[in-house]
Formats: C-alpha cells, structure tokens, sequence
C-alpha cells in the first residue's frame, strides 16, 4: 500500500522503500557557465576593440603568424578588427541574456540561432587545423613553438564553447526539462540509452573509417606508392624523409580512432582485465567524454580548413595532388561522427540525474 504525504503526485514515497520513477526538481539555480561564458567573450570582444584602435598584437589575417592558413589573408588590422570586435561584443551580450535568471522577451529560437552563428563563424573563419598541430608541442612539452595566432585560437573557440553550454542551460531552464541533464517527464525518445546505442554505434564506426581513409594514403607514400599525388611531389617529399614522418603520424591518428571503438564497446565502460590495478573498474565519464570532444571539436575546424583553402585555390595542381588534400576535406565527417558517438556514450551511461531523479538506476 501505499501512503500519500501532503506532497504533490510527483513525490509520492512508497512505505516498502521503493524509489520513485522521479520526485519532483528542486528550484532552478542558475549555473555559473553563463557569466564566465559573458565574461569571456566581453574581454576577447574589449581586446579587438584594443586592436581596432591601434594596439599591438593583432593575431588574425593579414597580421597572422602565417597568414596563407587564414581566411582573411590579404585583410589588415585595420579593416578587420572592427568587424571581429563587433561580433564577439554581440556575442557577450547574447551570453548575457543567456545567463540571466528567468525567460527573455527576446525569442529563444533567435538567442539559439545566434549562438550557432558565433560558433559557426569562429569555427569557419578564425580557427584552423594549427590548433591540432600544435597539440602535439604541447605533449612534446615545446610550448616556446606556440604562436600567439594559435593562443587566440583557442580561446575564441574556448569562448564559443561556454556560449554553447550557457544556451544548452538557458533551454533547458525555460523550457521545464531538468538543468542538470535535460530530461522531462515525456518519453526519452532518442536520449534512451537504447536509441542511443543504435545510432551511436553507426556514429562511432564512421569516426573510426573516416581517418583510416586519411591515413591509407600516407602509408601508400612511405611504401613507395605516390597514391593520389604526382610522382614529382613524392620524390621530393622522400628526399627529405616526409612520407616516413607523415606514415608516423597517421599511424597515431589511425590508433586513436580505434579508441573510439571503447564508445560502443565493453572495454570502454569498464577496464578490462589486463589493466593492472584499474581491471574491473567502471570507466569515468570523463575520461572518455573530454579527450573525444577536444578532438572532435579540433578535427572538424582542421577539415573545414581545408575545405576553405579548396575554395581559395591555395593548393597546386589539386587535381594531380589529390591525395595530400582531399582526404582531409572529409575530416569534418570525423568530428561531427565522433561528437554523436561521444554525446551517445554519455546517453548510455550516464543514468539517473541526481537532481530530478528520472533515468534508469
């Protein structure tokens, strides 16, 4: 049997212990994401404005460290800034309304689609395939070969990244779905971690095919097999040993996204056996969830790169080169794969919210 408190249906205790479907949320509190969000965004968009008026350090176009990766090439300081200052202070003030309490009169559809387009812009324009290159100095621990270009790279996109998390927040809280993890009391529907093991595992194996595709070409080089370039372009690159170098790093990337295999597999929820020390245990979310999102987040702005440069005509005779270009054009097909798997292995697992308490337990 069982008793009714003076409380609402929704949180109704069983007397044999029994744990409710969901009890009822406690009050919405704001998160803090929002205002560093804000913050982030106001002090990038003041230091444009810096630039704008004449200040040193302008790391973007024709200021750039090297400026034949930017999409503003040929475009000064003095005409771009203004223009870069504009749209990050737009952007700080879209962050703001995000992140105060309560609905704005603005449309949430307009404050959503606003936060795409600085994600877009930032993506498409100012961030480029550097970011991931550099990341290698870094596990090199050469950080003097990181240029100032690349810094601001980061942190545009760093910037995007919390307006991103600060209007996740804002639509969740105005919408009536739980803060922390999004649900409702409506039917989970494609969050389930049923559905989300069905397409997160066609997610996954296309983040897995993508890069073996890239890195076939570079292993047909070091093999002697000028695959998708001109046999001029090969014999120069071994010359100077760039195919071994190239067959190197593929390699690693090709490891990497096998990786991605523990988002849809076993062994990547609990260590397996030979882990000494960690066998048995369940993996943290976080440890698979943070390294997959920076890399998808970097894979896909490196593609997009490319794909720009295609545009452009930065490359020589790319229908004879085909091979040293062309494979990574697809890469954003990687990263958006590898962030569906990565956001459906946290579907999967990450059961019930602690704070609105719906989700399998």
């Amino acid at each position: 049997m069982t008793r009714v408190t003076e409380n609402p249906p929704s949180a109704r205790v069983e007397e044999d212990g029994a744990v409710p479907e969901h009890r009822t949320a406690p009050p919405v509190r704001q998160t803090p994401i929002g205002w560093v969000a804000f913050l982030a965004l106001l002090t990038y968009g003041l230091a444009h404005l810096y630039w704008a008026l004449g200040g040193a350090g302008f790391p973007f176009g024709a200021d750039d460290a090297n400026p034949e990766y930017s999409a503003f090439e040929h475009v000064g300081r003095a005409q771009l800034a203004p223009w870069v200052a504009g749209g990050f202070l737009v952007s700080a003030a879209v962050a703001l309304l995000l992140a105060l309490p309560g609905r704005r009169r603005v449309p949430t559809g307009a404050l959503l689609g606003a936060t795409g387009l600085a994600v877009a812009a930032v993506l498409g324009t100012l961030a480029d395939f550097r970011i991931l290159g550099n990341l290698a100095y870094v596990f090199m621990l050469k950080f003097s070969a990181i240029n100032w270009t690349v810094i601001n790279q980061v942190f545009a996109v760093v910037s995007v990244g919390l307006m991103t998390a600060s209007a996740l927040a804002y639509q969740r809280r105005t919408t009536g779905a739980c803060v922390s993890c999004g649900r409702t009391g409506s039917s989970a529907g494609w969050t389930s971690p049923a559905a989300a093991a069905r397409w997160g595992r066609k997610a996954a194996y296309t983040a897995v095919v993508v890069p073996l595709l890239y890195a076939s070409t570079r292993w047909a080089w070091a093999l002697g097999y000028p695959l998708g370039i001109s046999d001029k372009m090969w014999q120069e690159g071994k010359e100077d040993h760039l195919w071994l170098v190239g067959a190197a790093l593929a390699t690693m990337g090709a490891l990497g996204s096998l990786l991605t295999l523990g988002l849809v597999q076993r062994w990547g929820e609990v260590f397996p056996r030979w882990m000494v020390g960690l066998r048995g245990r369940r993996v943290p979310l976080s440890l698979a969830i943070v390294p997959a999102s920076l890399v998808s987040v970097m894979v896909t702005t490196a593609g997009i790169m490319y794909i720009r440069l295609h545009f452009q005509g930065a490359f020589d005779d790319p229908k004879a080169n085909w091979g040293a270009t062309v494979p990574e054009t697809i890469w954003p097909v990687w990263g958006v794969a590898l962030a569906a798997a990565t956001v459906a292995y946290y579907f999967r697992r990450r059961g019930a919210c602690k704070r609105c308490g719906r989700g399998s337990r």
